[in-house]
């Protein structure tokens, strides 16, 4: 039995709380701003209603039935191709959380296969995420290296 499923609308709640707990680790505290998650869970109800969408999101159950336990999500990207990505097809992973009573367990592990699997039925092959201190033994054990692109953003 696999410890991953893949989300359905009904989870979307679920999701951006766990996106949430995410986003605190990251910052190092709670954030007060949760105006923003109405509209999340709108947007991942719809795109998570579009099976064949380039939005998808894994998940693992909590044993007791209370929710999520873990969750990933990722979205198909399109560029013009170049000499390493012909096709120009990127994968994109974010949102890849555990509520901190459950982890490790291998629960983000399999909601990773599962994303990385449905990348690859997709034929997508060249796939990026940004990993906290915590992610990178994960991710490197899937075989996710280091790049020495730059990262920048403008926010307008």
């Amino acid at each position: 039995m696999s410890l991953a499923r893949r989300a359905t609308p009904d989870d979307a709640a679920e999701l951006v709380r766990l996106r949430t707990i995410m986003l605190d680790s990251m910052a190092g505290k709670p954030s007060p701003d949760t105006g923003w998650q109405p509209a999340a869970v709108e947007t991942l109800r719809a795109k998570l209603a579009d099976p064949s969408g380039d939005l998808t999101a894994f998940v693992a159950d909590r044993p007791d039935g209370g929710g999520l336990a873990s969750c990933v999500v990722g979205t198909i990207e399109y560029r013009l191709g170049g000499p390493r990505n012909p096709n120009g097809v990127s994968g994109y992973v974010f949102s890849v959380a555990t509520d901190p009573d459950m982890r490790r367990r291998g629960l983000s592990r399999a909601c990773m296969k599962a994303l990385l699997d449905w990348f690859r039925e997709r034929g997508v092959r060249k796939i990026d995420l940004r990993a906290s201190p915590a992610g990178l033994p994960l991710y490197a054990s899937l075989g996710f290296v280091r790049t020495p692109d730059p990262a920048m953003r403008l926010t307008l």
